[in-house]
């Protein structure tokens, strides 16, 4: 190598690692901006919503205990209780999932290992779609037609419902609306597989629908388990298309899948625009306590994935 190629491939190298530099810098920035916007966002809800505890608080300090274990939530008389609020969103939450998230694993797996190439991208489009359309058009869709279903259902089944508003019509709406999310981040995971494992396992004897189940998806499992939080996550924080099947019952929490219901996000968007004082600020606290069930249930969800990934191994 002579003396101008070598200052030619130092120049390179210089270049190529400040460019490398450069986009690290630039990768650490934004996940520290992300970082401080979450905890920014943290702060202010907490420091609203903390406040109607404290002693001192002008429009009457609410007791705690009596907030998170209530069995009414009454703003007409000045009764707050989220206790069963919180049972509601669990139920109606776990409810979706239950129903979406063996849907989504199956569809992302037929879409990337089964189904021929021209279905597969069809499919895919379709999932990515689904997953574009504004929740307040899946509300509509929800009060017009799984409104209708739960309805002529109760009819059927001679049961009351409150015209099909009610915690069946929420799981049902839940389960579609995140259904997009799971599968689109199952099929990145399965496609993330290495190809060795899944020939490793048919040279060894297993058929191509036990290679599919017990390798492709066990090597997809932190990929699909991030889709279920992912999923979980949107089915805890929606508002909109919610509040509009859900009718926003005052005490609970309620077993009957044809009755209303209310979720923390339906009770934190209800009316905000529209009340001031101790019944808007109040709002915030609940807001403190579906953070708290999200991050919980994340955790949970995470001890479960390295449980399975023990038990794999």
């Amino acid at each position: 190598m002579n003396q101008i190629e070598l200052v030619k491939s130092e120049s390179y190298k210089k270049r190529k690692y400040f460019i490398d530099a450069l986009f690290k810098l630039i990768f650490r920035l934004a996940g520290l901006i992300s970082a401080i916007f979450i905890i920014l966002i943290f702060l202010f809800i907490l420091e609203k919503g903390i406040r109607v505890f404290l002693p001192g608080y002008e429009y009457g300090q609410q007791n705690f205990f009596e907030f998170l274990t209530g069995l009414q939530w009454r703003q007409d008389i000045g009764l707050y209780g989220v206790g069963f609020i919180i049972v509601n969103t669990l139920v109606t939450s776990l409810g979706a999932i239950l129903i979406s998230f063996p849907l989504s694993v199956l569809s992302a797996l037929f879409i990337v290992k089964i189904a021929p190439k021209k279905i597969s991208e069809v499919m895919a489009t379709v999932v990515e779609l689904l997953a574009s359309i504004p929740s307040v058009v899946y509300g509509v869709f929800a009060s017009g037609i799984i409104v209708q279903m739960v309805q002529t259902l109760a009819d059927t089944l001679g049961v009351r419902s409150w015209g099909g508003n009610s915690m069946l019509a929420v799981i049902l709406l839940l389960a579609i609306m995140i259904y997009p999310t799971i599968t689109m981040l199952s099929i990145a995971a399965i496609r993330a597989v290495p190809k060795e494992l899944e020939h490793g396992s048919l040279a060894l004897g297993a058929s191509p629908t036990q290679t599919n189940f017990k390798v492709v998806l066990t090597s997809a499992k932190s990929g699909i388990f991030a889709g279920l939080i992912l999923g979980l996550g949107r089915a805890f924080g929606e508002a909109t298309a919610v509040s509009m099947v859900a009718g926003n019952k005052m005490f609970g929490p309620t077993t009957n899948l044809f009755d209303i219901t209310r979720t923390l996000t339906s009770t934190m968007l209800a009316g905000l625009k529209e009340t001031t004082g101790l019944d808007y600020d109040i709002r915030f606290s609940v807001g403190i306590v579906l953070m708290v069930i999200i991050l919980v249930t994340n955790y949970v969800i995470n001890r479960v994935k390295a449980r399975i990934g023990q038990s794999v191994s």
